[in-house]
């Protein structure tokens, strides 16, 4: 089963662009709770309508105010689900307007920042582990063994209001932003996403390879990766703007799960055809 959800809301033409920008989110749904794909996927969608409905004319605001209107949604929907159980995700989104990129995160998915060969965590962990080493609790090789290093300390739908850091970045042409969950950052190092997006410009063949590069050291989570190269551009009225061009690639575990998923229904409908022909035989005879 995939916990993870990833969405992008794209301008239709120059006067949406303005309006709203380039939206990107991505979720992982708490795999403890209740519901996480449930959770991941109802917070994503309730995040792009909150943005999109909003009259908020600043993009960080908006961003921020539609986060936490999604965390007020999945607490009902928590409430009203399985006599009140709690539902949860991390979330990080960016919108892209203007040159500028602003970027609102919430648990232990990431933003990174990738300029002229070199990458940059922008967002920061809201994890005990994460916490623990900020404070010099323990060292770099300790959090990598850390028998907790994987609870969150913020999410979407655990608290009334959670904390939603906020971060902002100057773009300039072949940037490129990275979206992923945990299960890509917990098999693959920074390092290694640096030297690959270097060799492989194409954002596409790049997602991939990161991917498949999780799955064969385990592959023990889901893993979701959006690439977002950006590049300067012009549109017919308004002057000089900046587009993103923009490759989105999602982790394919959960196309192989759902197969598994038509393989195992499919049998169980023969076997259940199967057992009516037999009882139906054994009445007959």
């Amino acid at each position: 089963m995939n916990q993870d959800f990833v969405a992008s809301r794209e301008p239709a033409g120059p006067e949406e662009e303005k309006r709203h920008g380039w939206l990107y989110i991505l979720a992982d749904g708490a795999g403890g709770m209740d519901a996480g794909e449930v959770a991941s996927q109802f917070a994503t969608e309730r995040a792009l309508h909150h943005y999109f409905e909003s009259t908020e004319e600043e993009y960080p605001k908006r961003l921020v105010a539609a986060l936490q209107a999604a965390n007020n949604d999945l607490r009902a929907l928590g409430a009203r689900r399985n006599g009140g159980s709690r539902m949860a995700t991390t979330m990080v989104a960016v919108v892209i307007h203007d040159g500028i990129a602003d970027i609102a995160n919430v648990g232990d998915s990431r933003a990174y920042h990738w300029r002229a060969g070199k990458l940059q965590q922008i967002t920061r962990d809201q994890s005990l582990v994460a916490q623990l080493l900020s404070e010099g609790a323990i060292t770099e090789e300790e959090a990598a063994v850390h028998p907790h290093r994987h609870v969150v300390l913020y999410s979407i739908g655990s608290d009334r209001s959670p904390r939603i850091d906020l971060y902002q970045i100057p773009l300039e042409k072949d940037d490129v932003l990275l979206l992923c969950s945990d299960g890509l950052t917990r098999h693959v190092e920074d390092a290694e996403i640096e030297a690959l997006l270097a060799k492989r410009p194409d954002t596409g063949e790049a997602a991939e390879t990161l991917i498949d590069l999780a799955n064969e050291r385990g592959g023990q989570d889901n893993i979701s990766v959006t690439l977002l190269r950006y590049t300067p551009g012009t549109v017919s009225k308004g002057g000089a703007v900046t587009r993103p061009a923009v490759e989105t690639k999602t982790g394919r575990r959960e196309r192989a799960a759902r197969g598994a998923l038509w393989f195992y229904t499919g049998f169980l409908a023969l076997v259940q055809t199967l057992l009516i022909f037999l009882v139906w035989l054994f009445l007959r005879v």
